[in-house]
């Protein structure tokens, strides 16, 4: 089909569009970012799981995604979308081949990214608000019930059985607790210490929860002006209670970035946007010089461990020709992604967090900067856990959302009206 045969859709058109896509996003995209508790209730009360029934629930969730998108057709639009996937499938081959070994993981997190963006282009704003409410919901109720009635929590997710059996964690005891032994505090961190232990939400994980507050944080940045006052307290709330019980710096930190950026980052040039990541390779790169001997999961121990895995990169790591190795970056994102895709896939993956996100308005602009503060940051502190579907999937989204909702005019295939 040529380019000319796309055609512009009128407003009710739009309408039908947002409406078929609103009933999938309000299914696919809550149960992407909860779907991790509902299993853990299941391992602790029906029956025992393992890691392959958690790998079947992704991807069916991203598989009837995917099918749909290829349903509906693409656009003009979504040609970096096409290159991004094209990409990372050919590099996938290559490592695939050159490793002797299927290394799919990076196409993986791709297809998060590249899924829900597109699903995120052609979903209307009630859609994208109630998505972001219910699941901050239900986040909060969790939550609650966590810090005050730990026992209950710990009764009915029984986070520890779920790690143990999906992901061959052995439990570290610690007072016969049930929740998931990276909960526990660490002695010497930062804590508000309202809470025994790091809280974990729906998430049941520490991690994902923080992060949780992050696109929370990109979203009140983003969409501040069009929210329900009702919205803006449920989540201000949320992102409070969270970094009040989580022991997360990283994500203290951003939040008071996007409170200062929602008004900084409208006054920015988009020309600044590429020197994101660089920043904060030198930041990391000034911290390693003043700390070159910190260590252990503090922030400094973090960085100083991302620094020393870049200078310790050779050609091996730089073409990703020892992806058995990935495990072990965990804690280092930029370090993963080069092991995981090579160094040209850390490029790409540059271009497109920095590019595509969209800049006309002021809306656009808060939303393009909290994004890419988010992810290169995150990057330096932390491994691929910014990638997972439990967050990304409501990251993408609202990225895609934010790209068509202001400023440009959405395209439907031929027919499909």
């Amino acid at each position: 089909m040529d380019a000319g045969a796309w055609k512009t859709t009128e407003p009710h058109g739009l309408a039908r569009t947002a409406g078929r896509e609103g009933f999938l996003v309000r299914g696919v995209v809550p149960a992407a970012a909860l779907y991790n508790g509902l299993l853990a209730i299941i391992n602790a009360h029906v029956m025992p799981l393992g890691f392959a029934h958690v790998a079947l629930a992704e991807i069916g969730l991203l598989g009837i995604s995917l099918l749909y998108l290829l349903y509906r057709g693409f656009t003009q639009q979504a040609l970096s979308i096409v290159f991004l996937v094209g990409f990372f499938s050919i590099v996938t081959v290559y490592m695939s081949v050159a490793n002797g070994m299927l290394f799919v993981d990076f196409l993986r997190n791709v297809l998060i990214i590249a899924v829900f963006c597109q699903l995120g282009r052609m979903t209307d704003e009630a859609t994208v608000a109630f998505v972001f409410r219910f699941v901050c919901l239900v986040v909060l109720a969790v939550l609650v019930v966590e810090i005050f009635f730990t026992k209950i929590y710990e009764d009915l997710f029984y986070p520890a059985l779920y790690f143990s059996n999906t992901r061959g964690l052995e439990q570290i005891s610690f007072g016969g607790s049930k929740i998931f032994q990276n909960a526990v505090k660490i002695p010497g961190r930062f804590s508000f210490g309202l809470s025994d232990h790091r809280t974990a939400s729906v998430f049941l994980e520490q991690v994902s929860l923080a992060n949780f507050s992050g696109v929370l944080d990109i979203y009140l940045v983003s969409r501040f002006k069009q929210l329900r006052r009702s919205d803006i307290v449920l989540m201000l709330s949320t992102i409070v209670l969270i970094l009040l019980t989580n022991d997360s710096r990283s994500m203290l930190f951003f939040s008071l970035l996007c409170l200062a950026g929602f008004f900084v980052f409208p006054k920015l040039s988009n020309l600044f946007r590429p020197l994101i990541m660089p920043a904060v390779i030198l930041a990391g790169a000034l911290v390693y010089f003043l700390r070159p001997d910190a260590s252990g999961d503090t922030l400094d121990g973090r960085i100083v461990l991302t620094m020393k895995g870049f200078f310790e990169l050779d050609f091996v790591s730089l073409l990703a020709l020892q992806v058995r190795e990935v495990g072990s970056f965990a804690d280092s994102g930029y370090i993963y992604i080069i092991n995981a895709s090579t160094v040209f896939g850390l490029v790409v993956f540059w271009a497109f967090v920095t590019f595509y996100p969209a800049g006309l308005t002021d809306d656009q602009k808060r939303c393009a900067y909290a994004v890419a503060i988010f992810i290169f940051m995150n990057m330096m502190i932390g491994g691929n856990a910014i990638f997972s579907i439990k967050v990304g999937a409501l990251l993408w989204l609202l990225v895609g959302f934010m790209k068509s909702s202001e400023g440009e005019t959405k395209l439907t295939p031929p027919g499909d009206h």
